[in-house]
């Protein structure tokens, strides 16, 4: 790191009044520098909590999916309590099956309920029966299972997921890669806004920067006070954006478990302690900006 920077670093935190007052205390500069740290913080809050959720999201349907399997049982009324028989006896020899079970009428009414209404009669409906396979292991061969259940039970139709499971984690996957996106842009965003507040501000004191020139003072020390200046807005802006981004989160709606995905936005456990690192990043971002907007401003000053 350049003694330049060094410099500016220890000037944010040991502060200078004689170089604060280079740097005007309120104004359009200040006002825009504090909105914009903080509204960028506040929308970071929700693009980490998105891509965070949609991290566990995929994780949860990637090792829950993965050792699921569904056996459906289309058979006449007469011949379904057979077969499902029939169908459970082959799973039970079946390497790589932990258990499986029959879905009773009841939990078969539970699942249809929410397209079919509460009111659904199962014994009116042609509805196959229902097996709940959980693997076990490096799971079950899907292309030696239909093979049996073929050949011992015509009815039975088995479903491993792997046509819809595949597309649902790249879905979250994505979901997740565009949250991090956003954090960048927003960033990058957070880093424009100072850079034109810091000129805007740069501009608007030439003269004073003229006068301080002519009494001996350097480039650094003019630079360091607006750095100081500006790295403290930013702070100030986006810790309070993240305080308010971080208190909707909390607010926002529990649906319960008809909720999936919307339940989970949020963060868990360790996860809290991300957003707070937002206000020292949109800082480092405003010390880069303003650093940068300093040396080249007052370069062409000269």
């Amino acid at each position: 790191m350049k003694r330049f920077d060094i410099g500016a670093l220890r000037a944010i935190f040991k502060g200078d009044r004689q170089a604060d007052r280079v740097v005007p205390p309120s104004g359009f500069t200040a006002q825009l520098t504090l909105f914009a740290a903080g509204a960028m913080a506040f929308l970071a809050v929700f693009a980490l909590a998105l891509s965070l959720a949609s991290g566990r999201l995929a994780q949860v349907w990637g090792q829950e999916l993965a050792q699921s399997a569904t056996v459906r049982i289309v058979a006449p009324l007469d011949q379904r309590a057979a077969q499902t028989e029939a169908a459970l006896k082959v799973l039970q020899t079946t390497k790589g099956v932990a258990s499986a079970r029959a879905l009773t009428d009841a939990e078969q009414e539970e699942l249809l309920a929410p397209w079919f209404g509460p009111e659904l009669a199962m014994e009116s409906l042609p509805v196959p029966r229902l097996i709940e396979v959980v693997e076990e292991g490096e799971g079950l061969d899907p292309v030696g299972l239909r093979l049996r259940l073929s050949a011992e039970v015509p009815g039975a139709v088995l479903d491993d997921h792997s046509r819809w499971r595949a597309p649902l984690v790249a879905a979250a996957s994505r979901l997740r890669l565009l949250g991090w996106i956003s954090t960048l842009l927003i960033g990058a965003a957070v880093a424009a806004m100072v850079t034109l507040a810091a000129q805007a501000a740069l501009a608007a004191n030439a003269q004073v920067i003229a006068v301080l020139r002519l009494v001996g003072a350097t480039d650094d020390y003019i630079a360091r006070a607006f750095i100081r200046r500006f790295t403290l807005r930013a702070l100030l802006g986006a810790a309070a954006g993240t305080v308010l981004g971080m208190v909707a989160v909390v607010l926002l709606p529990d649906a319960g478990e008809a909720g999936g995905f919307l339940t989970g936005l949020g963060f868990r456990g360790w996860h809290w302690v991300v957003p707070l690192m937002v206000p020292i990043l949109v800082g480092a971002v405003a010390f880069a900006a303003t650093g940068a907007a300093a040396r080249r401003t007052l370069r062409e000053l000269t």
